[in-house]
């Protein structure tokens, strides 16, 4: 019994290893992301209510992929920014458990979201006829219900078969938050049961949904492919860009994360967090700008606030 250690109620959480002396410094431009994250998903939020013309599908899920970043920046926050800000990196058992539930449902959420997005661009360029009767609000609000079961009901088990579990002396996580591999790894006991568990909801989920965004983006370049007019084919793609650059900046640091956990022992500890950064903290925050962008009527109306609030301003001096 000398390698269990039962009473044990917390772990040690892990930064950039190696620049603990530049920790404060490194805490500027992370909270500077946060902030980021919070404004500009709060941004498309209102903007999205406020402006009726916005009232449709494709901006009704991008309001959901809002609320998933929102929700996915908030998991993370409360045990990254005391790291390097006040150099806290203990974390109870139990705030552990319930921080690692809420990341990776939010991070299947993104996922789900995503796909149900490209199911929207297959729609609006395949069957515009038809769009805005498959796409109906009753039928966009079981689509966001049923994303929510889904990701919520696949990993309650998770935190609580973790939670029967024995832990070595040795509590050191890899991350800066607790993820599902993270704490596994540190149990001293069988982990089969929860590792085929992990695999099958990670398969089931992110495996799944990429596999269908595929297909969904094979058939709408077949579809774009069978338009005569050049100008029509590049108006349709264009359509398309800011849903795959989502994509891109969602599954690339996560299928490279996957990779370094697998097979990458080579790889140092600190490209594995730098990693887990981007995969988490990235998306949250350039989502926003690149709807922002490319999407016109988002950007006008966005123009249309900071010109009227400059206006406001000039009037309070001139006053």
């Amino acid at each position: 019994m000398s390698h269990f250690n039962h009473t044990s109620t917390s772990f040690l959480l892990t930064g950039l290893p190696g620049l603990e002396a530049v920790y404060i410094w490194l805490s500027i431009p992370l909270c500077a992301m946060y902030v980021a994250s919070l404004a500009g998903n709060s941004l498309i939020l209102w903007v999205v209510r406020s402006e009726p013309s916005l009232h449709q599908p494709m901006y009704y899920f991008l309001s959901m992929l809002a609320v998933t970043d929102l929700g996915l920046s908030a998991s993370t926050l409360p045990t990254m920014l005391p790291i390097y800000i006040l150099g806290l990196r203990k974390v109870a058992v139990d705030l552990c458990l319930v921080q690692l539930f809420f990341i990776h449902t939010f991070s299947v959420m993104e996922s789900s979201v995503l796909l149900i997005m490209a199911f929207d661009r297959f729609v609006a360029i395949s069957k515009p006829l038809r769009y805005g009767t498959i796409l109906t609000n009753p039928r966009i609000l079981s689509l966001g219900l049923a994303i929510m079961v889904r990701s919520v009901g696949l990993h309650v088990p998770a935190p609580i078969m973790l939670k029967k579990l024995p832990y070595c002396r040795n509590h050191l996580l890899s991350h800066s938050y607790c993820l599902h591999p993270d704490v596994m790894k540190l149990a001293c006991a069988d982990t089969h049961i929860n590792s085929a568990y992990g695999l099958f909801v990670v398969l089931s989920t992110l495996g799944v949904d990429s596999v269908l965004i595929i297909l969904s983006y094979g058939l709408i370049l077949q579809t774009v492919l069978s338009i005569a007019s050049k100008a029509e084919r590049l108006k349709a793609l264009n359509t398309c860009v800011s849903h795959i650059c989502s994509v891109l900046l969602f599954y690339t640091p996560m299928i490279g994360l996957s990779m370094i956990h697998r097979f990458g022992k080579w790889a140092s500890p600190c490209s594995r967090v730098a990693l887990s950064y981007l995969h988490f903290l990235i998306p949250p925050v350039l989502n926003p700008v690149v709807y922002t962008i490319k999407t016109k009527q988002i950007r006008l109306r966005m123009l249309r606030i900071f010109l009227s609030c400059g206006a406001g301003i000039s009037d309070i001096r001139s006053h």
